[in-house]
């Protein structure tokens, strides 16, 4: 091709032209036009959503906020890195905010990978770490999942000279699956110093007692750990963006300093902020999640289908017409996730709503399964 017939599109890199785009879960109003259905009937269990919507002192804090809307944000956003220093016993040089945790990955990446380098993640995990390697230019290294979940082992001996980065989800998007502390702590103690660990716990506040582990502690022992968080799972800020990760400071300064101006709104930070102070309703949360898994769950088995055990806030099953049994659920005015694209064609993903809509949810998927038949 001749500079004089190029289209602006083929001035891109080829590995940029290569990206298939997130897929995200189909919004209501979406639904409402293709199916003529009226969006107060639609039930959407597809992009794992606090069913409780955020706090009330979210907000009242976000409304509080919107009278500085006229004005730039707080581009440090000093109050919620406060906030989060207090929280978890770090610096605030430690401390990286982003629009979301999809944010934080991408700064991650940004900041440690580039042409030559590699990227380390498992099978059927977060879709947002290939894209964003990908879209740096870096070869992506897919390590065959087990059951569902990591292989740390095969993991570590995937890490070759010019791997720079591993993610790791812990619980497991979109399966759900789980990863022990010790387990954690010690393939941590496995990897070369030269390689960072991008440890995203995003469902981390749905973990049961028993599950938790110290995670920030590591920070101390491991200073190519950086771990990611965010407000839009257990807090309910979907809709606000923000997210954040700890990391040591000469990581969390290079990633600073890759990362957009004002990439976190003044609404958005003051939201978080009292979001994170408000523990009654992470608890709230976090019950009401127990109880619907144990719902969704039993009905699932009750219809003879196979499950993936989670510890996140939604789960997945199987189902061999998966395609055929979602068309039928958007038909019934229920949003669920299909993640073939996740290399999982038979599977469907459902979060976990109020008890009411986990019915409907069940209730509609048993009708699905009947067409299918």
């Amino acid at each position: 091709m001749t500079a004089t017939n190029m289209k602006p599109a083929d001035l891109a890199p080829t590995y940029v032209r290569a990206i298939s785009p997130y897929q995200p879960g189909k919004p209501i109003s979406e639904l409402a036009r293709e199916m003529g259905l009226k969006e107060e009937n639609i039930v959407k269990l597809a992009s794992n959503e606090n069913p409780l919507g955020m706090s009330p002192l979210a907000r009242r804090a976000a409304a509080a906020a919107l009278d500085e809307v006229g004005r730039y944000p707080d581009g440090n956003g000093f109050a919620l890195k406060t906030a989060l220093a207090r929280r978890y016993g770090v610096g605030m040089n430690q401390i990286v905010l982003g629009n979301g945790s999809n944010d934080v990955l991408d700064l991650a990446a940004r900041a440690f990978l580039a042409p030559g380098f590699s990227a380390v993640y498992a099978q059927h995990a977060f879709a947002v770490y290939p894209l964003a390697t990908q879209a740096i230019g870096a070869e992506g290294i897919e390590v065959p999942a087990r059951d569902y979940g990591h292989d740390l082992f095969a993991m570590l001996a995937a890490i070759g000279s010019g791997t720079r980065v591993v993610f790791v989800a812990n619980p497991n998007n979109p399966t759900g699956t789980f990863l022990s502390g010790a387990d954690l702590e010690g393939f941590l103690a496995e990897v070369p110093a030269q390689v960072v660990v991008v440890l995203d716990e995003a469902y981390n506040e749905y973990l049961p007692p028993e599950a938790r582990y110290d995670s920030v502690a590591w920070l101390a022992r491991f200073p190519n750990l950086v771990i990611t968080r965010t407000f839009s799972k257990a807090y309910g800020l979907a809709g606000l963006r923000v997210g954040f990760a700890l990391a040591h400071p000469e990581v969390a300064d290079l990633m600073n300093r890759v990362r957009q101006p004002f990439n976190v709104s003044n609404v958005a930070l003051a939201a978080a902020e009292a979001a994170l102070g408000d523990e009654a309703f992470v608890e709230r949360s976090r019950a009401l999640n127990a109880k619907g898994m144990a719902q969704v769950v039993a009905g699932l088995e009750d219809l003879g289908l196979e499950t993936i055990p989670s510890k996140g806030n939604f789960v997945t099953f199987r189902v061999g017409s998966a395609a055929a049994v979602n068309q039928s659920l958007l038909r019934q005015g229920v949003i669920v996730r299909p993640i073939g694209g996740y290399g999982m064609p038979e599977h469907l993903r459902v979060s976990i709503g109020l008890e009411s809509e986990n019915q409907r949810f069940l209730e509609a998927l048993e009708h699905a399964l009947e067409e299918a038949i």
